[in-house]
């Protein structure tokens, strides 16, 4: 079933003041007041205000002078205002699906007031009842959410053998997500949907992809888990969606129009930039967005600002990154330096293209934060000797890849070179 629309990444308190009584949030299940326990049943009857979605503020009985709220849109900001009018005075509590903290509102609240001003009383999740009903284990299952967010991110996680729990939008969520599957080669992959879990009309719908996506497997109620079990050994179409999360992606895996680090100079470069949980990588003059592309794959949590002045490549990086499951990443156009400006400063910098622009490696190095890495390839000569004064001058690790593929000569086979590439790598030292 869908969780609550909620998604706040930072955690600064931005509303009310902090000697408020805390904000309770209650997570509900889909069996409503029915399935609430008597404490908490008296804590929603004896709270002054509720805030929750018209289906939870459906489901309580009748409380004479009680104040129902629902939130509106946008989410967060709604939710914001809400509690800026009604927590003062203390005797809020939120109504959430579930485990409010399992992709809900909980996590938004938590954002916006602070873990010290938030009591969670948490229901059974979704996610545990799926896993009850399937007799899939934590450890066998992993878990990815695209309510508010693009279905591709189902991508990243498709690998033969695996199980998914998709956390859905809505019921057009599996028919898009089967889709997603049939066109990475996976329509052999069977889609369960379990619909209204825990209530009386709870129900578990089976197809593959390919019906899904079809059409032959019907309608997907509105609150529903999807859950995904990929073949463990590929089927008859060919897999075209990457089962690794490892740098260094065939090229094939990339639309392009030559503007493309290739194989094993992506693979270092990566290995250099370090791809860590939560950080932010600047892939400047990105072409095909192949390195920031991988950089996000490398965790659910990484970010990628790629920057590219063709709007023909952007919109080329846009389309590589959905079908390689970052969807999110996030493309500006213009021409760095001056593209730079606006964006929040980075954990690690690639330059892959336009090194020699007046003023680019000099400003890539400031912004960069503490223990930051910087990794730039050249493959002209004024671009090696920029790199060789910027190693001379402040040091780090300055190669040269020089790769060769065999290829056939005739009939035998000889060795191939491909372009040598300079590649200058730095890390940013602790600021005073």
């Amino acid at each position: 079933m869908p969780a609550d629309p909620a998604h706040a990444p930072d955690a600064t308190p931005t509303t009310g003041p902090d000697q408020a009584p805390p904000v309770q949030v209650v997570g509900m299940g889909a069996d409503g007041w029915g399935g609430l326990p008597d404490p908490v049943r008296e804590r929603l009857l004896a709270a002054r205000v509720v805030l929750g979605g018209h289906r939870h503020l459906d489901l309580l009985p009748a409380v004479p002078g009680q104040v129902r709220e629902p939130w509106g849109r946008p989410f967060r900001a709604s939710l914001e205002a809400l509690l800026a009018t009604h927590r003062p005075e203390g005797g809020v509590v939120v109504l959430a699906s579930g485990d409010p903290l399992v992709s809900g509102v909980g996590t938004t609240v938590v954002a916006l007031l602070g873990a010290e001003h938030v009591e969670v009383v948490p229901a059974v999740s979704s996610v545990a009842l799926a896993r009850a009903r399937l007799g899939w284990s934590a450890e066998q299952a992993d878990v990815v959410t695209v309510v508010g967010r693009r279905c591709e991110r189902v991508l990243r996680e498709v690998a033969p053998g695996r199980r998914l729990l998709v956390l859905t939008s809505d019921a057009t969520t599996p028919a898009e997500v089967a889709g997603l599957l049939v066109g990475a080669g996976h329509g052999d992959a069977v889609l369960c949907v379990l619909g209204d879990l825990g209530a009386t009309t709870e129900s578990r719908r089976t197809a593959t992809a390919a019906d899904w996506h079809a059409g032959r497997a019907g309608e997907a109620p509105a609150l529903h888990v999807l859950a995904i079990e990929i073949a463990a050994a590929p089927g008859a179409e060919p897999v075209t969606s990457p089962a690794t999360w490892a740098a260094g992606l065939p090229d094939e895996a990339f639309e392009h129009d030559g503007q493309l680090s290739k194989r094993d100079v992506r693979a270092s470069a990566l290995a250099r930039l370090a791809p860590a949980p939560g950080q932010l990588l600047w892939d400047v003059g990105a072409g095909a967005g192949s390195v920031g592309i991988e950089w996000m794959r490398a965790h659910p949590t990484c970010r990628t600002v790629a920057l590219e002045q063709h709007p023909e490549r952007a919109e080329r990086v846009r389309r590589n990154a959905a079908r390689l499951g970052v969807p999110d990443l996030e493309v500006r156009e213009g021409r760095a330096p001056e593209a730079l400006t606006g964006l929040p400063d980075p954990d690690a910098v690639f330059v892959g293209g336009g090194a020699t622009a007046p003023g680019l490696l000099e400003a890539c190095r400031a912004r960069l934060r503490p223990g930051g890495r910087l990794v730039v390839h050249g493959v002209t000569l004024e671009t090696e000797a920029l790199l060789a004064a910027a190693y001379a001058a402040h040091g780090g690790e300055l190669t040269r890849l020089a790769v060769e593929h065999a290829a056939p000569i005739g009939t035998m086979t000889g060795w191939t070179p491909a372009r040598t590439v300079t590649q200058w790598s730095w890390v940013a030292p602790p600021r005073p």
